[in-house]
């Protein structure tokens, strides 16, 4: 028997269509339904490719004592945080502030006549472990609370909608020029901080961080931290690291060690499109290691022949667990990418072994009994070891890699267990288009394409760019995710924030090509209209006509695992304003800064994007010159550059260089252009 999930989209919610639980989706109807029965509402977010989620899901969640007591004392929402980020924000928000942590699975549990949660946690087991309780016993004893303590809830649900409503009215403020410089400089400070090795906990890709790390160093900041060394160290450990798989290419989403050894396996596309930006950002620095072009190259590789569907577009994400065999009942975590010493010893020849070791392989593993590989030294890979990895990916994927175009994915377990794979049965791909995260992959395509100069790389974006143009736009409004074909879901500000960077960053890494950056006024033309907050500054993350069900309208400027929407917004207004000559984009972009100055001095840990966004306001530098020297330029490390292509250049010139609203005298030579425009990248 399954539940109302049965028909849903989603991936996440069709895994728990078998459950017992009397799931319904998010919808008014739910919501009227929770009312009109007086039950409060157990709210579970998650997403598919979750550990800890699909654990949940097979524990709890199919358990019948559990569901029967469910069913009768509560309406129960399952929500794919992926399709509705907003409703993610928000409670995760309220979850930190009541127990002081986040994650996935969000549980959350609230008042069905306003929606104001009132207890909230993560994963909860079956009978109590792990200092936790069962979770039969939570749900009697938070039933009995909401039933016999309403002024004690009253109390405590007042409480936490006002600090969600302070926390989303932010106090503005204005700064002079000085104190722009020393608050760039605290921002930098506290994200190299962040990215400085650790001697314990997990590793986290921390792209936000490390990106602002990155364009800081050139600042050359009195500081205790060597920005340049903590950068590098920072691409070596994902280059080097079993975050990244040596054999297929990919970046798996974290590891669960300090040093970088054994990772979450999960991939997800906002890591991946993250990180090959960052990876050809510190390669345009000068940092030239072997390392990171061949894990660029292993990354796009993985993403053509298994994240990208026929039409153009990229996949949401792999999960992290798979089956050993078509007749097991669970899956388990990385049997994709894992090998025991004995499998190694049956595909390799003794050489080849040797060579192999030059990653952290031994006859006992590094995970559990089995081996996660992650290598020990950077330079180039021997020839001996090159053959060794093609002999794993064959091993693995039943074809050789010159011989896979693609892989097709495995869309659900029933899938993945039935098909006749040539090799291991594949992790379940979630097949969904999102806007965001394809964005995120476009821009890291289109700058590792100009740094490296690969024309795939370039097609590849270009080709995911057009299916969003093309397909993305319903009655004339932008369009979060497609299922298939199918559009839905109103964009919301992540989605128009990284959609237009990578127009953007298309449009830089081939500047002649106009049609870039016209898609890009118009898409912010909407983005304007439908979210910019007239009273507040900033944008909020949905549209006032899509977010009714919200209890409160939030303006994200957090940055988590994906910059925040706000910080990518202002640095585009900036980049348009230099790229139109508009400068309402720049009052637009002042005001932005201005609405989020106060968390960016009271909480820099928080906001890395934001303090990228200061820098392109302060820094901004437009070069305007001939195909032929801007073709140079485009690899180079310019973090605060935009390109306009022209031939009409004053006499004797070669370029001309403009510093926010002034110019400076035209270059005659392309030594003279490259030297204005590095100056001009420090002035502030």
């Amino acid at each position: 028997m399954t539940n109302r999930l049965a028909e849903a989209k989603s991936l996440y919610l069709r895994k728990h269509a078998e459950n017992p639980i009397d799931w319904w989706p998010w919808c008014d109807e739910a919501l009227a339904t929770a009312r009109a029965q007086n039950k409060p509402i157990f709210l579970s977010i998650g997403y598919s490719s979750c550990h800890w989620c699909t654990v949940m899901e097979g524990e709890a969640f199919s358990d019948i004592a559990i569901a029967d007591y469910m069913n009768a004392n509560y309406l129960p929402i399952k929500v794919d945080r992926e399709e509705r980020p907003d409703l993610d924000s928000i409670y995760m928000q309220a979850l930190q502030m009541m127990s002081g942590q986040g994650g996935w699975p969000l549980n959350i549990f609230l008042s069905p006549e306003d929606l104001v949660p009132f207890y909230a946690g993560t994963y909860f087991p079956v009978d109590p472990r792990y200092g936790r309780p069962g979770f039969l016993q939570v749900l009697q004893t938070l039933r009995r609370y909401y039933d016999t303590e309403k002024e004690n809830l009253q109390q405590r649900k007042a409480l936490i909608i006002e600090s969600l409503l302070t926390s989303a009215v932010l106090e503005d403020g204005t700064t002079t020029e000085l104190e722009d410089h020393e608050l760039l400089r605290q921002g930098w400070e506290t994200s190299t901080s962040i990215i400085t090795p650790s001697q314990s906990g997990n590793s986290f890709p921390m792209i936000p961080y490390t990106e602002l790390a990155l364009r800081g160093t050139r600042f050359n900041f009195e500081s205790r931290y060597d920005g340049n060394q903590v950068c590098t160290q920072r691409g070596l450990d994902l280059a080097l690291g079993g975050i990244y798989d040596h054999v297929g290419g990919g970046f798996h989403r974290y590891t669960v060690d300090p040093t970088w050894t054994v990772p979450h396996f999960e991939k997800m596309l906002y890591d991946n499109g993250q990180i090959v930006e960052y990876l050809a950002s510190l390669w345009s620095t000068g940092i030239q290691e072997p390392v990171f072009e061949r894990a660029v190259a292993g990354t796009v590789q993985w993403l053509k022949r298994e994240m990208t569907a026929p039409e153009g577009y990229f996949y949401a994400a792999q999960d992290a667990d798979s089956f050993t065999e078509s007749t097991a009942v669970e899956p388990e975590e990385g049997a994709f990418y894992v090998w025991s010493y004995s499998e190694l010893q049956q595909l390799l020849t003794p050489e080849e072994l040797r060579e192999l070791e030059q990653f952290t392989v031994t006859p006992n593993g590094n995970f559990e009994g089995r081996n996660v590989l992650q290598r020990r030294y950077s330079g180039q890979v021997s020839a001996t070891l090159e053959t060794a990895l093609s002999k794993l990916f064959t091993a693995r994927y039943g074809v050789s890699s010159e011989s896979l175009e693609t892989f097709p994915p495995a869309r659900n377990n029933q899938e993945a267990k039935t098909t006749n794979w040539p090799g291991r049965i594949p992790s379940v791909t979630d097949t969904k288009m999102i806007v965001a995260w394809n964005s995120l992959m476009i821009s890291g395509l289109a700058r590792a394409a100009g740094v490296f100069q690969q024309p795939l790389y370039l097609e590849l974006a270009a080709r995911a760019a057009n299916f969003i143009l093309e397909n993305q736009f319903v009655d004339g409004r932008f369009q979060r995710l497609n299922y298939q074909g199918e559009p839905t879901v109103l964009a919301q500000s992540e989605d128009y924030a990284f959609f237009i960077k990578a127009l953007l960053d298309l449009q830089a890494s081939s500047p002649e090509q106009k049609q870039w950056l016209e898609k890009a006024i118009a898409i912010q033309d909407e983005f304007n209209e439908f979210l910019w907050s007239v009273e507040l500054g900033g944008y909020y993350n949905t549209s006032s006509n899509s977010s009714q069900d919200l209890i409160v309208r939030e303006r994200s400027y957090a940055d988590n695992a994906t910059p925040s929407a706000n910080g990518i917004a202002i640095a585009n207004l900036v980049r348009l304003a230099l790229l139109t000559d508009n400068l309402d984009y720049l009052d637009l972009a002042e005001l932005g800064l201005k609405a989020f100055r106060s968390v960016m001095h009271r909480a820099p840990q928080g906001c890395p994007s934001l303090f990228t966004a200061l820098d392109w306001y302060r820094n901004s530098t437009l070069i305007r010159s001939t195909s032929e020297q801007i073709k140079a330029l485009i690899p180079k490390y310019l973090p605060v550059a935009v390109f306009a292509v022209t031939s009409d250049l004053p006499e004797g010139s070669v370029g001309l260089v403009c510093q926010g609203l002034k110019c400076l005298a035209p270059a005659e030579s392309a030594e003279d252009l490259l030297q204005q425009v590095q100056e001009s990248q420090v002035r502030a």
